[in-house]
């Protein structure tokens, strides 16, 4: 694995830092969602999260989707269910 240092400018460090934080708000928000509903597979999960994701929190649809699996992949870590489909 090769290590990279981002040197970001000013600008470019303040939207790294408001897109990290609204990944981590999403993020949040789909655990609770997933908690709730007892749903941990990541393409059932995506059902009932993705499109508010990435409208409340104006993700793309990559980072929306990433979202959803890291946060599956961490119910899996505590084995609560499988990310699979």
């Amino acid at each position: 694995m090769m290590q990279v240092r981002l040197l970001p400018t000013p600008d470019q460090a303040t939207a790294l830092e408001a897109t990290l934080l609204a990944c981590n708000e999403a993020a949040t928000w789909v655990s609770k969602v997933a908690f709730e509903r007892k749903e941990f597979k990541n393409f059932a999960l995506r059902k009932v999260t993705y499109e508010l994701a990435k409208e409340r929190w104006q993700l793309g649809a990559q980072a929306a989707q990433h979202v959803i699996k890291k946060t599956c992949d961490a119910y899996v870590t505590l084995k609560h269910g499988s990310c699979s489909s």
